[in-house]
């Protein structure tokens, strides 16, 4: 038993993960939301639970009409949500019109650009946070480019994108 013991010790000390005891029950900790002043809502991606920040030229941003705002993982993350926020009741977004707006970053540049304006590259060799995803660019030029040093088997203006839908977003799910 205190070998057991020792051992969930050690592995929970390199994984980082830190244990509370509450009268015998071990818990972890849950993931306290970003202040109310910083306006954003969450720290962990609201799909994939993963960090926001894991690769930050990634992260895009819905903001709501009531003003609050959420951040996403990445673009694939961000859709997913978009056509179901149904599964996620946690944010209280009943259906798409509760969204005002989403914004993505051009990965080259870093420019924040709204999701309808920006060009997507799907099938590049880069991958997102949560594996396979669409790169957003500013432009088609940007895209061609980007395509040049990173690869690409495809690039879609969001009107494309959205024609294909979740079925797309389920698709680099399943890459």
């Amino acid at each position: 038993m205190k070998r057991l013991t020792f051992f969930l010790v050690i592995g929970l000390l390199l994984s980082g993960t830190a244990v509370m005891a509450d009268e015998g029950n071990a818990t972890i900790p849950s993931v306290q939301t970003a202040p109310a002043a910083s306006g954003w809502s969450n720290r962990l991606d609201p799909v994939y639970m993963i960090p926001v920040d894991k690769l930050p030229k990634f992260t895009a941003e819905m903001v709501l009409k009531n003003g609050k705002k959420i951040r996403f993982a990445s673009v694939k993350s961000m859709l997913n949500f978009y056509y179901h926020p149904e599964k996620y009741p946690l944010y209280k977004v009943r259906s798409r019109k509760a969204i005002k707006t989403m914004f993505v970053q051009d990965y080259l540049s870093g420019e924040r650009i709204p999701l309808q304006k920006a060009w997507y590259v799907f099938g590049s060799r880069l991958m997102g946070p949560h594996g396979d995803d669409l790169i957003p660019l500013s432009s088609r030029t940007r895209a061609e480019l980007f395509v040049k040093r990173y690869g690409g088997t495809k690039i879609m203006s969001f009107q494309e994108v959205g024609d294909k839908g979740y079925g797309l977003v389920h698709y680099l799910d399943m890459m």
